[in-house]
């Protein structure tokens, strides 16, 4: 049986193999004997073979031969038996490979075993005895045992001799197996009553140097009158047996034939190979049937040389030989060696990089021999034949981790028998990261809503944005990017965390202010470089009811009494005035609706719920009091409501004397009423000395604004109304002037809305300061009630006195 250890590794850089090396040394070469300086024949350097972790693959796992890196030199491991590494196979050589990592290389490595004379010429036997009649005829054969030397060559058997050669020679004839068959030759006839007994010694010598040779011992006993030897039917018998076939098992059938009669007549057949796999693997029976003693393994032995022998009672013989043949079977599987392999790849990688090496060997033949190496299916990878037995696994498409962050790849390899044997092995590659993936947000943009006059801090909205790498390169972090709002850093309205997205306010908004505005935020990657995209988002501020109305008509004076004038033909729906107020809020926080909160007498007046017009309710009669007194409340319709109250003063008669009495005791008990006030206001003071100060600077300016009103005004008379010579009724029965125009443009944003009154030829308003009589006035007024949308009400007014 040939054997082999065979391993090539391979360099995948332009996927070729590296030259191969041969050395050639002796056998049984002591432990430590240097083989050869490997790294001076490949053209490396010993740091080389340190760092790419240089080692020594063999197929079969047995290593003879081990590598010194530090000295860039093969070993020898342990002593080697050339017989028994290769019998009688030559040349007899080692094949390995030296592997080197960062980059994979290969070198295949040749160690050819030389032969040395260490083996001597022996015979199984030490003897051998015939029994031979003295009929035997001249030129009769007898069949000797081979001696056998493991060496080779010059080393190995060379020759024959026997002595003393008087009655036989020796005839060597080759055989197709290499061996030579040895048969001793009777040249003299033989007499029984000269000699009985023959000795005869047979020498085997070898070639080598010095020469060593074996011997044999053959006794010889003349028999009386047996002249006729058996004879074979044929010179050589072949036969075939399939390997691990059962013990028993019959294998071919011999036959010889002998002329003689009775006892010498009757043959026995036997083996006569002296190796012992052979006699020890066959038998032939009485019957010629060479039966199956041991297992035959195709792969030890694809053939067997018996050579049989027929010998007759009288001593007489016949050769002949068997060559059987093993029939192979597939019974062994694929072997996968994985010389090396990767843990890890980037998903980045390019094509084509070689993920393992491996080495496949079937020791089947033919068809059950040949392999075919496939991995699963759906893979990004495939295995390529690189050269004989050795395959590469390479990538075929593009990674991504973020789709399979690892595989299983099993590398499946099947020989070509039937049935087909298959061993498989399994590798688990992992899918390094790189940052190749943007942070992605949940939307393309966000839209919030925040309550105006929220607390500075308020948690307004959270954005989220994924990252489909992993570890560093998926950390997000969040950032504001630059922008103003209205001229202002929009870092001055809202703030984001840089880790979780949540998005605060900084300040308190201000619906009538700012309605809405919005920013951009940055998600970015701890990846290098980072990757980052971007989101708009967009607050929208939600108007809150933190506004009351403001009433614009009529017109609130701090020290003069503005009063309506209503005949007392006044009849039902009389216009007497109306309320006119606006809400700097906005939907329905500014939708206004008007009340009669308090009056002099509730069941002469009404206000129009949407409109605020007041009017009467009945006609006005002589019963009815001059001086009336309304308190109306202006709502809005926010949650909670705002209101504000408006005092409609309204003098209900036909001229102005008839007025003058009610509204000058009015004022005198004005007067009555706040030095009341003034007193208890004085004696709190006294309580409390923290207030002193206060109620000083307090007097002060009261009377500062009434010395300005003494020379403002010369006397006390009531105010009486002017009717222009123009003034009609618009509806018949009211007081306001027939053309009155008023325009009111309003926008979403009420606290910019404008109302104007036009210009009137007059007003039947009547004015009383409680600190002046006699005074009549005139007020014209031709001015833009709102200007601007954060200035006061701005009223002018001109004032004529008599």
């Amino acid at each position: 049986m040939k054997r082999q250890l065979q391993l090539v590794i391979f360099s995948f850089c332009l996927s070729a193999v590296i030259g191969q090396v041969s050395y050639s040394i002796p056998e049984e070469l002591a432990k430590g004997s240097l083989v050869g300086n490997i790294a001076r024949d490949l053209g490396l350097d010993s740091k080389r073979l340190q760092l790419g972790k240089a080692r020594i693959y063999t197929g079969d796992g047995v290593q003879h031969i081990e590598l010194n890196r530090e000295r860039g030199i093969l070993v020898i491991r342990e002593r080697i038996d050339r017989e028994g590494l290769c019998r009688q196979t030559t040349p007899c050589a080692l094949h390995f490979q030296i592997t080197l990592e960062n980059p994979l290389e290969l070198f295949p490595v040749t160690v050819e075993i030389t032969d040395v004379n260490d083996n001597v010429p022996a015979f199984q036997n030490e003897e051998r005895r015939f029994e031979i009649s003295e009929t035997a005829m001249i030129g009769s054969k007898f069949m000797l045992e081979k001696a056998i030397d493991p060496d080779i060559g010059l080393n190995g058997l060379q020759k024959y001799t026997l002595k003393p050669s008087d009655n036989f020679i020796l005839k060597l004839q080759s055989q197709s197996d290499g061996s030579k068959k040895v048969e001793m030759i009777l040249q003299k006839s033989l007499d029984r009553e000269q000699q009985q007994h023959i000795s005869l010694l047979l020498t085997a010598e070898d070639g080598g140097d010095p020469q060593m040779t074996g011997t044999m011992h053959i006794h010889v006993t003349v028999l009386d009158a047996n002249d006729n030897a058996p004879m074979f039917t044929k010179s050589v018998y072949k036969a075939s047996i399939i390997e691990n076939s059962a013990i028993g098992t019959l294998v071919t059938k011999v036959s010889a034939s002998d002329a003689d009669q009775g006892s010498n007549g009757e043959v026995i057949y036997v083996i006569g190979n002296s190796v012992d796999t052979v006699s020890k693997l066959f038998h032939i029976n009485s019957e010629g049937e060479v039966i199956l003693d041991g297992p035959v393994d195709y792969e030890k032995e694809i053939n067997y040389h018996v050579d049989i022998e027929a010998i007759d009672q009288g001593g007489l013989s016949d050769s002949s030989k068997i060559i059987i043949d093993v029939i192979d079977v597939n019974d062994n599987s694929p072997v996968v060696n994985i010389i090396s392999t990767s843990s890890s790849v980037q998903e980045d990688s390019a094509l084509k990089t070689v993920i393992a090496l491996m080495s496949v060997n079937d020791p089947d033949s033919d068809r059950n021999g040949k392999v075919c190496c496939v991995i699963n299916e759906h893979i990004p990878f495939e295995i390529k034949l690189t050269s004989n037995h050795f395959y590469s696994l390479v990538t075929e498409r593009g990674l991504d981790r973020e789709t399979d962050s690892a595989y299983n790849i099993t590398v499946t390899c099947s020989d070509e028998g039937v049935p087909s044997l298959s061993s498989s092995v399994t590798l688990t590659l992992q899918i390094s990261d790189v940052n190749d993936n943007a942070p992605v947000f949940e939307w393309s943009s966000y839209e919030t809503f925040i309550v105006e006059n929220n607390t500075p801090g308020l948690s307004i909205f959270t954005v989220k944005a994924r990252d489909a790498d992993w570890n560093q390169n998926a950390r997000v972090s969040y950032i504001l990017e630059d922008s103003s709002v209205n001229g202002v850093p929009v870092s001055s309205y809202v703030s984001v965390s840089a880790d979780s997205g949540v998005i605060h306010a900084v300040r308190s908004f201000d619906y009538e202010q700012i309605k809405d505005f919005h920013f951009r935020i940055k998600a970015q990657d701890g990846g290098s470089p980072p990757l980052s995209s971007n989101v708009t988002v967009k607050v929208l501020i939600q108007d809150q009811n933190d506004n009351p109305p403001q009433v614009l008509y009529p017109v609130q004076t701090g020290g003069s009494l503005v009063a309506e004038m209503v005949p007392r033909s006044a009849d039902v729906g009389y216009l007497v005035t109306k309320v006119v107020a606006v809400d700097v809020d906005s939907g329905q926080n500014a939708w206004l609706s008007y009340k009669l909160q308090k009056a002099t007498d509730r069941a002469l007046f009404e206000v129009g719920l949407q409109n605020g017009e007041i009017r009467t309710i009945r006609g006005v009669t002589d019963k009815d009091a001059v001086k009336q007194r309304l308190a109306v409340i202006v709502e809005d319709n926010g949650q909670p409501s705002r209101s504000a109250t408006v005092i409609v003063n309204v003098a209900v008669a036909d001229s102005f004397p008839e007025v003058l009495s009610e509204f000058t005791d009015y004022t005198q008990d004005k007067e009555y009423n706040d030095n009341l006030t003034f007193y208890l206001v004085l004696a709190l003071a006294v309580v409390s000395f923290l207030f002193i100060t206060c109620l000083v600077v307090i007097i002060s300016v009261k009377i500062y604004r009434w010395r300005q009103s003494r020379v403002l005004y010369h006397s006390n008379l009531p105010v009486i109304p002017y009717y222009p010579p123009r003034y009609s009724d618009t509806l018949g029965t009211g007081t306001l002037q027939h053309v009155y125009n008023y325009e009111v443009c309003r926008t979403n944003d009420s606290r910019k809305s404008d109302c104007k009154f036009g210009t009137a030829g007059s007003q039947n308003v009547l004015i009383m300061d409680p600190s002046s009589t006699g005074t009549m006035q005139r007020i014209q007024s031709e001015k833009n009630i709102l200007d601007e949308p954060d200035s006061p009400l701005e009223v002018s007014h001109t004032r004529y006195n008599s």
